[in-house]
């Protein structure tokens, strides 16, 4: 199947791609990636190099005729978020991504495809490795952990980049040019509660929601996607208001920047009762099912008999967690009033995970105004607080503030119209770039970021559109060769 990639135009561009996406690279895990690009740069006899906390920079001196352009860094991060279909048996740590051709699009066999922000990453390296493609020097700057943190931006020393240009790779489709993003924090509660032993004649429930769209909570927050850990929540707080329910555990999400997929839970319930709970949650999936026809055509709530469990939330705890998922925001917070279409600020409620004893809610807050981000933040904090929570806010990283009248927006804009016959979209995103962060230590580097069509990150469904990296590849290319003079 990955011959069928190889296969593909640009070859080069998807070769690199094929050979990277055959090296495991799950984030904070990516030894073997870091080497893999390392080795690869080494190959080529250019100059790499790989800085304290595993970025790799390759530096390629320019063209012939090309010497005295400015130069350009060209950014992708080089981690990619693993989910997995719950009924696909795959080992991210030791196997390399399936990967296989759909009429127009490249997909994976029941994982993610790693196209994000793998499409860049092969881009840079088809680059460096090229022999007739005109460009000024240019140096690949590949960053790791852009998907939990984005610790490898945020490591990056000032001094060792030289370009006055950066390109970043990682943006998802390709009519826009992106000059803004919104910067994030992480909100996570946790803690311990009293467990009881069950009484009487009880009976298990299993209820697993699944099947949901999921996606890039940033970029995809705006489509009203269901969330399993609200919709789970939403469906044992109407079950604990009727009948005499006990909750012994629950485990929904996974990662913060991918809405939640799945939640599954399980109740201690009387013996008299069972029949009258499962009609309740079957009305009740039919309700939310219908609600999300469009958004998650394949949403299922099953209900599965099990042997009662042995140990149940105490019913005070019970109570508060189940008030406190509630009023947790998800979702579109406000949105931009400045930019027309703009998500300004929202959060994902990732993962929820009670049991034996102890329980994490972790949440991601993003926004575009820092200010507001804090502010949500703490709204966040405060209804975890009133659950007895301890809270930590992690991982805060900056927006990056549009520069829409930089000479690099003005020159990709043209060429984008005289290349396609038409009026890129030029505008900020929802997303978590790292131009941001860099910029912090290259304040005067100006940035944009494209890319091709990409559908479904962060999730099994994601895909990479071939005619969209083949209207990409040229437009980055051209790009290259009209890079201005140094002034």
């Amino acid at each position: 199947m990955s011959n069928d990639v190889r296969n593909l135009e640009p070859k080069e561009m998807w070769n690199c791609f094929a050979d990277l996406n055959a090296v495991p690279r799950p984030s904070k895990k990516e030894e073997r990636v870091i080497e893999f690009v390392k080795n690869f740069g080494e190959s080529l006899n250019l100059e790499t190099y790989v800085d304290d906390v595993g970025n790799i920079i390759i530096k390629k001196p320019a063209t012939p005729g090309m010497e005295g352009r400015k130069t350009v860094t060209i950014q992708s991060h080089i981690d990619m978020v693993h989910q997995k279909n719950a009924d696909t048996v795959f080992d991210f740590d030791t196997q390399g991504i399936e990967m296989y051709v759909d009429r127009d699009w490249v997909k994976a066999k029941g994982t993610t495809l790693g196209a994000d922000n793998g499409i860049g990453a092969a881009s840079i390296m088809a680059l460096l490795a090229s022999k007739d493609i005109a460009h000024p020097a240019i140096e690949g700057l590949f960053t790791i952990d852009e998907e939990t943190g984005m610790t490898g931006a945020m490591g990056l020393k000032g001094g060792l980049l030289d370009g006055e240009i950066m390109l970043n790779l990682d943006t998802e489709d390709d009519h826009e040019l992106t000059i803004g993003c919104a910067g994030g924090v992480d909100v996570t509660g946790e803690g311990t509660y009293e467990q009881e032993a069950t009484t009487g004649d009880r009976v298990g429930l299993e209820v697993k929601i699944k099947g949901l769209s999921g996606g890039h909570s940033g970029m995809e927050i705006h489509l009203g996607k269901g969330n399993a850990n609200k919709l789970m929540n939403r469906l044992l707080y109407a079950l604990d208001s009727e009948f005499d329910i006990r909750m012994a555990s629950i485990d929904g999400g996974g990662l913060r920047n991918a809405i939640p997929r799945e939640s599954i839970s399980t109740l201690s319930i009387l013996a008299s009762e069972k029949e009258a709970v499962e009609e309740e949650i079957i009305g009740l999936a039919e309700m939310i099912i219908e609600e999300h026809d469009t958004t998650d055509p394949e949403l299922e709530v099953l209900i599965e008999s099990i042997d009662a469990p042995k140990k149940v939330m105490n019913q005070d705890f019970q109570y508060k967690l189940l008030r406190a998922v509630y009023a947790l925001p998800n979702g579109i917070y406000r949105m931009s009033p400045d930019m027309e279409g703009l998500v300004q600020t929202s959060n994902n409620v990732a993962r929820v995970l009670v049991a034996g004893g102890s329980y994490t809610m972790q949440c991601l807050t993003r926004s575009s105004v820092d200010t507001e981000k804090v502010d949500l933040a703490l709204q966040i904090q405060a209804i975890m607080e009133l659950l007895g929570a301890n809270i930590s806010l992690d991982g805060n990283y900056p927006g990056w503030a549009p520069k829409p009248e930089a000479d690099i927006v003005k020159l990709m804009d043209k060429l984008y119209e005289t290349q396609f016959g038409q009026k890129a979209d030029v505008s900020a995103c929802h997303a978590g770039l790292e131009c941001g962060i860099l910029g912090t230590n290259y304040p005067d580097m100006e940035m944009i970021s494209f890319g091709p069509n990409i559908r479904g990150a962060h999730s099994p469904d994601e895909k990479v559109q071939i005619s969209s990296v083949q209207k990409y590849w040229p437009f980055l290319l051209e790009t290259l060769k009209n890079i201005p003079e140094r002034g």
